[in-house]
C-alpha cells in the first residue's frame, strides 16, 4: 500500500489569501490612522498661549494658559473662559496660517 504524499501546495493557496487581506487592511485603515494619530499628538504638544482653536465639539476659543492635561481658552464675543481638555481639541489656527 502506497500511501498518499500530503499536497503541500494546497495549504499555501488557502494561507496565502488570509496574508494578502490583513496587509491591505494594515495599508488601508490601520497606517492612515496611525499617522494622523501622530499628527493629533504633535498639535497638542505644540499648542501655546495665543492660539485660536476649535474643540470637537465646535467651540472656538482663544488660549489663554495651559496645564498639564487642560487649558483655559477665552470664548468671544462675551469673552467668557473655559477650561477644556487637551484632548478635546479638534484643531489649531494659528497667526501663522491666517495670513
Amino acid at each position: 500500500m502506497a500511501a498518499a504524499a500530503p499536497a503541500g501546495g494546497a495549504g499555501l493557496s488557502l494561507i496565502l489569501p488570509m496574508v494578502l487581506m490583513v496587509g491591505a487592511m494594515y495599508l488601508l485603515m490601520i497606517r492612515p490612522q496611525q499617522k494622523k494619530q501622530k499628527q493629533w499628538n504633535e498639535m497638542l504638544g505644540k499648542l501655546k498661549a495665543g492660539d485660536r482653536v476649535t474643540t470637537t465639539g465646535g467651540i472656538k476659543g482663544t488660549i489663554l494658559s495651559l496645564k498639564d492635561d487642560t487649558l483655559i481658552i477665552r470664548v468671544a464675543p462675551d469673552g467668557i473662559k473655559l477650561e477644556v481638555v487637551k484632548g478635546s481639541i479638534g484643531s489649531v489656527t494659528t497667526t501663522e496660517e491666517s495670513k
